[in-house]
């Protein structure tokens, strides 16, 4: 195939950025700066990302080819081409991924006394506490399962590591059989031991391989073979009137099918066998170019590296978090509530730099408060043992009104959020999964609160996941007020969501399916406008995926017409910038490191009296059609300058920075500039940095 004809269309095609994003994120597990241990960390993440990759992106595919429907990539391709070109770039970056691994990796863990072993590697003790292991722990778990004409061919589950085993009989025959061995997950990866100074760790895999012949006795084995699937993880559901039954029957159907959905990779060890293999391809349906091997001295799903991470004994090795700093003008001596702080002044936090702590701070004050009336919020994804469900179970505890839209259909974790839904409807609290086929992405906090003979309203709106955990990985902006003018929109957006409402037009709000799209291009139309009339127009977002042809179109207009746009986009970008006559006043830039980049503003120069929006959304086909989404827009002259000094500390970025390239390709930032890093500036900021900030 042409690959230059790939580059010539206007746009890039999403899963090649995605794919891309990819090996920025590699870049991060090749930095020889960082120790082995953050290294193994982004090696396992970029695992992770690729394992998603398969089950979403390739996924989709898939659906479209399955079902003989039509599809156009961006880059030009019909589903087929484009499905070969991509597997083939995919078939690439495995290659690159694993020799990093192996070669760079591994030699580095031995350096710091740490071994991916084998069993022969141990002392006499350590082989006879191996033995014992697996007599009494591994093998009542595992079971063999025949592939013959008596036995159906067996469901091998998504992600988990199976054996292949091809086995003669004893007698004249010599009869060739199939079977499998899965290796459960809830089955530790690693036998840790401990010699000297030196922590092994044993894979499963090699310790079952050794023992073995005692799922086959009388019978002789001809062939080992170690692999492991990834299956369509992609579904959608169809919209129901009958939410408290259709639409929750069928969710849990679709997860059902997604455990044996259509297999769109299987790794596999080296040197395995050829007859297993086209007897797996033939069954699972799948290519050469779906199949992807792993070197003998490597392991299968390095996602499993996390138990090496979290190795007590390493805990040293780890970069020390760095301690949040207070939020400006937030003192947590001080003995005043969280209501009397809002009372005040709008707070905006940006997070992990400053704690969530204040978020939850407020849902536990929120649920002790005798004068709280109720509480409602969005729930998307939560942590595990979650305290923000722990505060609103408490708060329905203490007779408060509680109402939850929780989104049922948040990819992956549909299974625990119903769990948790179910255990908030027993406490007495109003729990909406979803509506209809729309999943709502938005994040939304109110409290209604009795004051003297008067409500308040209180709320907190935000770009990330009320989830602790995560709050300490990704950069997210959090929004806290008491502000008429942003709660009497948030109590309109409730009503809207929690009944059957039609919303007036928010004053502060722009909200999806419906108005985010034609107000974001509205925005844009004003720079242009502006620029014809002399003035200086300028546009700055930054976001996690730019993908929607209509605002990217829109962007290219604009550029043509003067109008200067930086993009901070940390990951899929289909937008092709700096190509002359099309997008020449346009960069974009990726920041990889760290955090994980998360959070969402959209600025707007005005003529000098700029518009700014945080929010939940990206520019997406998805955020604008599929989604219940939400952008604020920023009143507060400070917090405005915070947030224009957030995207100039993005910008001038020259440690963690890529630039996209015309062509699709991204370069690291090179500059002569004193190196700055927002993952350390940010936690450096004071006042005296942010008063009379102006966007680069």
């Amino acid at each position: 195939m042409d690959k230059s004809k790939i580059h010539e269309s206007n746009l890039i095609s999403r899963d090649l950025s995605w794919l891309n994003f990819n090996y920025r994120v590699l870049d991060q597990a090749k930095d020889s700066k960082k120790n082995v241990l953050e290294r193994l960390k982004f090696q396992s993440i970029v695992s992770s990302n690729f394992d998603e990759f398969f089950e979403i992106r390739v996924g989709s595919l898939y659906n479209y080819i399955d079902n003989n429907k039509k599809r156009f990539d961006y880059c030009g391709l019909r589903e087929l081409p484009f499905r070969d070109h991509l597997l083939g770039e995919c078939q690439v970056f495995f290659k690159k991924f694993y020799k990093n691994f192996c070669d760079k990796i591994i030699p580095e863990m031995i350096k710091n006394s740490i071994y991916l072993g084998d069993i022969e590697s141990l002392d006499e003790d350590g082989k006879k506490k191996i033995k014992k292991y697996f007599k009494k722990t591994i093998f009542p778990m595992l079971t063999p399962m025949v592939f013959d004409n008596l036995h159906s061919f067996p469901i091998l589950m998504n992600k988990v590591l199976i054996y292949g085993v091809i086995t003669k009989s004893s007698d004249n025959t010599n009869k060739r059989k199939i079977s499998f061995i899965q290796i459960p997950v809830n089955i530790p990866r690693f036998f840790e031991y401990k010699i000297d100074e030196k922590i092994i760790f044993i894979p499963i895999e090699k310790i079952i391989h050794k023992y073995i012949k005692k799922f086959f006795r009388n019978v002789t084995i001809e062939s080992i073979s170690l692999f492991r699937i990834i299956r369509n993880g992609d579904f959608t559901l169809e919209e129901s009137e009958d939410i408290e039954t259709n639409f929750l029957e069928e969710l849990k159907q679709k997860l059902k099918d997604r455990k044996f959905s259509r297999v769109v990779r299987i790794e596999i060890q080296e040197e395995y066998d050829h007859h297993l293999v086209s007897k797996l391809k033939d069954i699972l349906d799948v290519g050469d170019k779906n199949l992807f091997e792993v070197k003998k001295e490597s392991i299968i799903d390095l996602t499993s590296l996390n138990q090496i991470i979290n190795f007590e004994e390493f805990s040293e090795l780890l970069s020390e978090r760095k301690k949040p700093i207070l939020p400006f003008d937030f003192d947590n001596k001080s003995d005043k509530n969280i209501f009397d702080i809002l009372s005040d002044k709008d707070i905006l936090l940006h997070h992990p730099y400053n704690s969530f702590e204040p978020v939850i701070q407020f849902l536990y004050e929120a649920a002790e408060d005798p004068n709280v009336l109720s509480i409602k919020i969005t729930l998307y994804r939560t942590a595990k043992n979650s305290r923000v469900i722990d505060a609103l179970l408490k708060a329905s505890e203490n007779g408060k009104h509680v109402s939850v839209l929780f989104e049922a259909k948040a990819r992956f974790d549909e299974e625990n959020n119903l769990k948790n839904g179910y255990k908030l409807e027993k406490s007495g609290c109003y729990v909406i999964y979803g509506i209809g086929a729309l999943k709502t992405h938005t994040k939304l906090l109110l409290v209604v609160r009795r004051e003297g003979k008067k409500v308040k309203n209180y709320a907190h709106l935000g770009t990330g996941n009320y989830n602790e955990t995560t709050s300490k990985l990704y950069t997210d902006l959090s929004l806290m007020t008491s502000k008429k003018k942003y709660t009497k929109d948030a109590l309109e957006f409730f009503n809207v969501i929690t009944g059957h409402s039609i919303p007036d037009d928010y004053e502060n709000l722009i909200t999806a399916p419906i108005y985010m799209r034609d107000k974001i291009l509205e925005l844009i139309d004003k720079e242009i406008l502006n620029v014809q009339k002399g003035k200086e127009g300028k546009i700055c977002i930054k976001i996690n995926s730019l993908q929607d042809k209509h605002v990217i179109n829109k962007l290219y207009e604009a550029s043509n017409k003067g109008v200067v746009i930086y993009l901070i986009v940390r990951g899929i970008c289909c937008l092709r910038p700096e190509r002359k006559n099309l997008s020449e006043n346009i960069k974009v830039i990726s920041i990889i490191g760290e955090y994980l980049e998360h959070s969402r503003l959209y600025y707007f120069h005005n003529s000098g009296d700029p518009l700014i929006y945080s929010g939940s959304a990206d520019v997406m086909i998805r955020s604008f059609k599929r989604r219940v989404e939400s952008l604020f827009k920023i009143n507060d002259e400070f917090i405005k300058k915070q947030a224009i000094t957030i995207l100039n500390y993005n910008l001038r970025d020259n440690k963690n920075a890529y630039i996209l390239n015309e062509d699709g390709s991204y370069d690291r930032i090179k500059n002569k500039r004193k190196p700055f890093s927002v993952f350390s500036e940010f936690y450096k900021l004071d006042k005296t940095k942010i008063d009379n900030s102006i966007l680069l």
